[in-house]
């Protein structure tokens, strides 16, 4: 594992967008593993102005997202591929045809999770993942206790985790209870990762992930495994590993 320390959210999200820009020259035609919630967003942000300067070109580019909301159409401003699309695909020069999230209209928990296994098995896996860490530990949305060996599958939302996500939705009440993610198997299965981390708050739990025990209680610590792990984060949240 690779540890690379910035001074602030600033610099981490330009070092993570500088890790994927690097995939992207290397691999013009690489698979991207994409992630939402706030990380994250600074680093879209960071690629975006480097498209516009002329310096990235993701025509060939395909992407696959982490996981989406049960329940939630892609024209809902709450979904994963909204959110894609107002901070990234917008914004860029990415066919939107080659970007995929899981379908979280699809009823049918079995027939949506196995199409989304099979679009990523159709790509040739995935390249490059960026994960986000949860305070409990969660990598997409693989909640503790979630078995290392599953690909994409439903899951029930802990109540820590709709908790985090409330600030996004009208009331917590609204917070959808499950959502369809890539399970740790399919994470585990991308050739590298790169886990964004930052703040005070990530401090603990990126000490139990990446040097604690590795347990299912803790699914983040299943990449102490992985060949080819980058952890990106600014001093607070990585203090304990300076």
């Amino acid at each position: 594992m690779r540890i690379y320390c910035a001074k602030d959210y600033y610099h981490a999200s330009r070092v993570a967008a500088n890790i994927i820009s690097a995939q992207v020259i290397m691999k013009p035609d690489c698979v991207l593993g994409l992630a939402t919630g706030a990380t994250p967003v600074g680093t879209y942000e960071q690629l975006v102005r480097w498209y516009e300067k002329g310096d990235l070109d993701f025509a060939s580019v395909h992407s696959v997202n982490l996981d989406e909301y049960r329940g939630l159409s892609a024209e809902d401003e709450q979904s994963y591929r909204y959110f894609m699309n107002s901070h990234l695909f917008d914004h860029i020069n990415i066919d939107k045809k080659n970007t995929y999230v899981p379908d979280g209209m699809e009823p049918d928990a079995a027939k949506a999770c196995s199409a989304y296994d099979e679009i990523i098995r159709s790509l040739g896996g995935i390249d490059l993942q960026i994960l986000g860490l949860g305070h409990n530990g969660h990598i997409g949305f693989n909640e503790p206790g979630s078995a290392f060996e599953k690909e994409t599958h439903c899951v029930r939302l802990s109540r820590s985790t709709i908790e985090a996500n409330a600030r996004f939705f009208d009331s917590i009440d609204r917070v959808p209870r499950e959502a369809y993610t890539m399970g740790i198997k399919s994470i585990m299965q991308a050739r590298k990762v790169v886990v964004i981390v930052c703040g005070e708050s990530k401090r603990e739990i990126v000490r139990r992930a990446f040097f604690g025990a590795i347990t299912p209680e803790v699914p983040a610590s299943v990449l102490q495994l992985h060949n080819d792990v980058i952890l990106v984060g600014d001093e607070a949240a990585l203090a304990d590993c300076l």
